[in-house]
């Protein structure tokens, strides 16, 4: 299988690439900085995308699948005017490219798998979501997660099968875990605001392997809740890290502190969302880690 994607130098791509090269696939990368990656591999290849006059159409052969991970993080800086305008023109104009290089494939591959988030679905401490639940949130983030999914969803034109990931807060060595993290290791750990706030995680490994999971399963379609089946209240999170380093936990982090630091960025902290993945479990994915503490120790040994 060949398998197209961009975003793959980041945590997450780098993470999926590695799954499909020992799955004996394919794998093209679409990247802004070809000269970079002089590395040699059978299984990748890099070919340059989002530069002036750039068709990389051209490079790419027998297409069975594209992920589109390509985004601006949102966890790294103040969320500024100009933040926010690279938070969702990344996610567009990346997409949006996508969706042109699809166009001209030929022929076109079976599924697109785009990358896309939580926040669609707004926040709150007491509903309960999953893929059939209805949005009418109208935040920042969960602007972005639909004007992503909307230009996403046009390779649907196209007879191409396309799915949603709409990601959790994915544990990993690199990422929003380190963070969390840190405070702990430094013995200043505890509760971020008033602990109700629900945390939707998923491990790593199961994030790369339900991307893989939505590539291969023909039946899996729109989008695709990609969280563990317990989520947990942050105040419960915090204890597991704190169980897992053996390190205290009893700084309590005034919300106003954050929202001062942080500004608009600091609800991503604050509030969250109860997210299971309904499609997942309903499709028989077996999840690798279900327990946070399991997870937690995986991660940080």
């Amino acid at each position: 299988m060949h398998v197209v994607l961009t975003g793959g130098t980041g945590f997450l791509g780098q993470a999926l690439t590695h799954l499909l090269t020992q799955k004996g696939h394919r794998v093209t990368i679409l990247t802004r900085h070809l000269p970079d990656h002089n590395r040699t591999d059978e299984f990748v290849n890099y070919v340059e995308w989002l530069s002036k006059d750039n068709q990389p159409e051209n490079e790419l052969e027998d297409v069975d699948a594209m992920v589109n991970l390509a985004g601006e993080s949102i966890n790294s800086g103040r969320w500024t005017k100009s933040k926010k305008e690279a938070i969702l023109n990344s996610r567009l104009t990346a997409t949006k490219e996508v969706i042109r290089i699809l166009r001209h494939l030929n022929p076109k591959p079976k599924v697109l798998v785009n990358a896309s988030g939580l926040s669609y679905y707004g926040m709150s401490h007491f509903k309960t979501f999953n893929e059939t639940s209805q949005s009418d949130a109208n935040d920042f983030l969960a602007k972005v997660v639909k004007l992503w999914e909307n230009e996403g969803a046009t390779a649907k034109e196209f007879g191409i099968r396309t799915v949603f990931a709409r990601f959790g807060i994915i544990l990993g060595q690199k990422g929003a875990l380190p963070l969390m993290v840190l405070p702990y290791k430094l013995g200043i750990g505890g509760t971020i605001g008033n602990g109700m706030q629900w945390i939707s995680w998923v491990h790593i490994q199961d994030v790369v392997e339900l991307l893989y999971f939505a590539i291969i399963k023909p039946e899996i379609d729109g989008p695709l809740n990609v969280t563990s089946p317990n989520p947990i209240r942050m105040s419960s999170f915090g204890r597991s890290i704190s169980d897992v380093l053996h390190r205290p936990h009893w700084l309590r982090v005034p919300e106003v502190f954050l929202k001062v630091a942080l500004g608009e960025m600091s609800q991503v902290v604050l509030k969250g969302q109860r997210v299971l993945p309904q499609k997942a479990l309903y499709h028989n994915y077996s999840f690798h880690f279900t327990d946070v503490k399991s997870a937690l120790s995986d991660i940080l040994g």
